[in-house]
């Protein structure tokens, strides 16, 4: 292993050992968002060489379910994923992967470019799913690493103006700084349909698409009363179970929910995103730490300093 990020999921097992149904019952290896070097393979696999630089897709299905066979793996009841009870992640020195879901990294893609695709993934799935094209406008709630990866993909796909939202000044600026085309701060309390005003007003219009990426209820409310008739919403941060929405506001104006769990068939399009410099996401790591500082890169992000905190397993190659 190399480069392995460190996720708000991460934090959370750590912090509350579960999440929604997924509970932490014995010691775990955290870690999902990670690129490393192959020091062995199996004797099957014929498209991977010790020696190649790999990035990790942490979702491996067990089974040949109707999920796989659609494409649409992620959602497999089954399936492997790292970091998730009762499955080890790969925050270690060395880690056993399938061969299949390792993807081999072009010379001008660095590691942490390549655990940076996690996140990204998260972004291309969310952006696919909204039907982000040539033209879109678009709202992303949320200015956090998915929010800003959701803001990168958009403006990659061909979204003409994106709005971002946050609570937090200093992350809008990183989000002006990345591409988006206006920021509107937003304060706990503020009204969803007065919100939602506001960003038509910043816009000039309505959005054909809202990412919603905090799982907050005011958020998960003003992103459909702001989406135009016959938008969508797709909602990727995770909040309560239960959320009061104004699901009549949504249903006569034919805005469409649409869920997000986590990502499938996305690696192949990221890299060639990264390797084309279509998409920059050196800018997202603000912290890094060796493997044996984990604990002070844990606290780091658990404080909500920075963006992206990446931790350094190979003693060797402390680089990038």
């Amino acid at each position: 292993m190399h480069s392995v990020g460190i996720c708000g999921s991460d934090v959370h097992y750590w912090q509350h050992g579960r999440i929604g149904d997924f509970v932490v019952t014995e010691p775990m290896v955290l870690g999902h968002e990670a690129a490393g070097r192959v020091v062995k393979v199996g004797s099957a696999v014929k498209h991977l060489k010790v020696g190649d630089r790999v990035a990790i897709e942490p979702g491996v299905p067990r089974e040949m379910d109707e999920f796989f066979k659609n494409g649409r793996y992620n959602l497999s009841p089954t399936i492997f994923f790292c970091a998730t009870p009762p499955d080890d992640g790969n925050l270690c020195r060395f880690y056993k992967h399938n061969a299949n879901f390792c993807y081999k990294l072009p010379d001008n893609v660095t590691y942490e470019e390549g655990a940076l695709i996690e996140p990204l993934s998260v972004g291309i799935h969310a952006c696919r799913r909204a039907g982000v094209s040539l033209g879109s406008t678009v709202l992303i709630c949320g200015a956090g690493p998915i929010g800003l990866v959701c803001l990168l993909v958009a403006k990659a796909m061909g979204a003409s103006k994106v709005l971002i939202t946050d609570l937090f000044p200093e992350r809008l600026a990183v989000a002006k700084e990345l591409g988006a085309d206006f920021q509107l701060q937003v304060k706990k309390g503020d009204e969803a349909k007065q919100l939602a005003k506001s960003v038509e007003d910043k816009l000039g219009v309505q959005p054909h698409v809202t990412i919603e990426c905090t799982g907050a209820e005011s958020c998960v409310q003003t992103a459909i009363y702001a989406t135009r008739p016959g938008g969508v919403v797709v909602v990727v941060g995770l909040g309560s179970e239960m959320v009061n929405i104004p699901l009549m506001n949504a249903a006569v104006r034919e805005v469409d929910i649409r869920g997000v769990f986590r990502y499938c068939n996305t690696w192949p399009m990221a890299i060639a995103m990264l390797a084309s410099g279509k998409v920059n996401v050196k800018p997202l790591v603000t912290h890094r730490f060796p493997l044996e500082q984990a604990m002070q890169a844990f606290e780091t992000t658990r404080q909500g300093v920075g963006i992206k905190v990446m931790l350094k397993c190979d003693q060797s190659d402390q680089n990038p």
